[in-house]
């Protein structure tokens, strides 16, 4: 079977379970069982694969749990972050789901035990509250612990009968894979409230080939408003052979979303010490300034939130908003994220970010911002996608990219919107890989493409009262009809002439009438 065979199968055995067991459960709120079922399986197999370190003889799931000694469970807790026991391994809760009267507090003290293995070693912070979603004993499970039971042993028996094969083999990344097709779908389904956080992954490809563009190595990746680490796993997918030398690291506000970040990491076998994501507001409460500067960032933020902008007159003299003399509108804290992100960038890298198009010509402190960006020659591209391409919106983004190594005074804008940069698919568009192509050559050349691509004197930008709409200076294709002048006179002469011919037969008429 070829991996794109054996993925559409997959997703569409995950897909049913997801929607046969959920019964009267919101789709939106039962994702975290099904995620986190997938996730302890992962662990679990993972974990094993560890332990038994290739040797056939051992079989760690058939294991007694008084075998394993301190010293074993130390050092495998130094390495992988966390210690399974035997009997708490996936493959032996879900072989006895059905019978297990007890199975859902069975489930909270497995999940809990995994989570305090982890208590006073490095890898404390990584492992904490992972499964904190995954409440076993939720009523919408069922109102009786009989019917939440059989409803968590459904999901356990329909994971376990996935044919995921050995996630070691990095020809397919089954596990990962199967994550982020539940979460996107999950997504679409739940229109904007799931969308928010979810970035597709053909964008999640542009924006971080934009951002790691002809870097052959760096220092680490960064997303200031994480999600789901979408993006952040998009750099590793795509850059197997480029080194992310100290790894992926993020923060989000929200506690969920947060969790399945974390989660992601693991299941794209990122170990605990190559990732960190935070928890937390990155606008007022930024956790990772000892991390600075990152080579790469990529972003998706909320578009144009409400923050608390000048209503805290310290936030002016912050290192992020300082420099630019003027803070973001409170209504509207697009500008906030984009100078952290600057702030945040060292002087050889990139970040690329998701903009709602209505900070680029609006007025007030946004322009003032957009004037300190072009007057010290950071903004290198600024490209116009097509409309309806993530989940909840149909807006057009713009996606913009921030550089601190460029070496002329221009501005690049790609007017990526037309028809020939993307493809209809049922409910969204979607870009293919040679739609992205296609953006990364302009992007890369820096050649004017007539009614596409334009590199613009940044002093021309100031005359033009710092827009920087992609539509200001990309002069859109005439699709009207062409019509040949002379040939339509000649055309409206005969008409004329016919005119003038019947009106002297008319008049003819008349007067015989008359008479």
């Amino acid at each position: 079977m070829t991996s794109t065979n054996q993925r559409a199968e997959l997703q569409s055995q995950i897909w049913k379970i997801a929607n046969d067991v959920r019964g009267s459960v919101d789709g939106w709120d039962f994702k975290q069982f099904v995620l986190g079922t997938l996730f302890y399986r992962f662990i679990s197999e993972n974990f094993t694969n560890y332990i038994e370190g290739g040797d056939d003889s051992v079989n760690y799931a058939n294991l007694p749990d008084d075998v394993i000694t301190s010293e074993i469970k130390d050092d495998a807790i130094k390495t992988k972050g966390y210690f399974i026991y035997p009997s708490q391994l996936f493959v032996n809760i879900a072989k006895n789901a059905n019978t297990n009267p007890n199975l859902n507090t069975d489930l909270a003290a497995i999940f809990s035990a995994i989570e305090s293995s982890a208590n006073g070693y490095p890898s404390e912070d990584d492992i904490k509250g992972l499964f904190a979603d995954f409440d076993t004993t939720s009523n919408r499970l069922g109102n009786t612990v009989e019917s939440k039971n059989k409803r968590l042993a459904a999901v356990l028996k329909g994971v376990a009968g996935l044919n995921l094969g050995d996630f070691e083999d990095n020809r397919i990344d089954l596990f990962g894979d199967a994550y982020e097709f539940l979460i996107s779908n999950y997504a679409a389904n739940a229109g904007k409230s799931g969308g928010e956080f979810f970035t597709p992954q053909h964008v999640s490809k542009l924006i971080a080939q934009l951002a790691m563009h002809k870097q052959d190595a760096v220092n680490k990746i960064y997303d200031p408003a994480a999600g789901s680490g979408s993006l952040l796993l998009q750099a590793k997918k795509h850059f197997d052979n480029h080194i992310i030398e100290e790894g992926f690291f993020g923060q989000e506000i929200n506690h969920t979303t947060y969790n399945l970040a974390r989660m992601n990491m693991f299941l794209h076998n990122i170990n605990y010490d190559k990732f960190k994501i935070v928890l937390g507001d990155t606008l007022i409460d930024p956790q990772l300034g000892d991390e600075k500067p990152f080579d790469a960032i990529v972003s998706n933020p909320p578009y144009s939130i409400k923050w608390i902008g000048n209503d805290d007159p310290t936030l002016i003299n912050d290192d992020r908003f300082a420099p630019a003399g003027v803070l973001a509108p409170k209504s509207k804290a697009d500008f906030a994220f984009i100078l952290h992100s600057l702030s945040y960038l060292s002087s050889k890298g990139r970040a690329a970010i998701v903009c709602f198009p209505g900070i680029f010509y609006r007025g007030g402190a946004e322009q003032k911002i957009r004037k300190y960006l072009v007057d010290n020659n950071f903004v290198e591209t600024i490209i116009s996608l097509a409309p309806n391409l993530f989940f909840g919106t149909s807006i057009a983004v713009n996606i913009l990219v921030l550089s601190k190594h460029k070496t002329d005074n221009k501005t690049q804008f790609i007017d990526a919107s037309g028809e020939d940069f993307y493809k209809k698919e049922t409910n969204n568009n979607v870009l293919t890989n040679d739609h992205i192509d296609k953006i990364m050559e302009m992007f890369d050349s820096k050649e004017d493409v007539e009614h596409v691509a334009k590199s613009i004197d940044n002093s021309k930008i100031e005359e033009n009262d710092y827009n920087l709409s992609v539509s200001s200076y990309v002069e859109p294709k005439d699709t009207r009809e062409k019509i040949n002048i002379v040939e339509l006179n000649k055309e409206i002469s005969k008409t004329v002439e016919k005119i003038n011919s019947l009106r002297a037969d008319i008049d003819v008429i008349v007067k015989e009438i008359e008479q």
